[in-house]
């Protein structure tokens, strides 16, 4: 599952592996190898990677299904804004 994660993460953000790894920083190949579940990174990695990426450790590890918006440091109105840019996708 982490690796389907990770995968999924890299791509929907339009980065390579190359680019993914040189924000951790890390090599390409660590990258794939988490990919393709050959190696899971270490915990602090793990934590480097969601506070890099804004995504959660129980996502990444399948605990959690959905991706969810860390929307703690915006304003009502900013968050306002995102729900409906997201409800005009959702409407496409």
């Amino acid at each position: 599952m982490f690796g389907e994660r990770i995968k999924e993460l890299r791509v929907s953000l339009g980065l390579n592996q190359v680019e993914f790894g040189r924000k951790l920083p890390v090599s390409k190949q660590s990258v794939s190898n988490w990919e393709n579940e050959n190696i899971l990174p270490s915990i602090d990695m793990l934590i480097k990677i969601c506070n890099t990426y804004n995504v959660s450790a129980d996502y990444l590890l399948g605990i959690e299904h959905e991706r969810k918006l860390d929307t703690s440091s915006l304003t009502a109105k900013q968050i306002a804004h995102i729900q409906k840019i997201i409800d005009d996708i959702k409407n496409a």
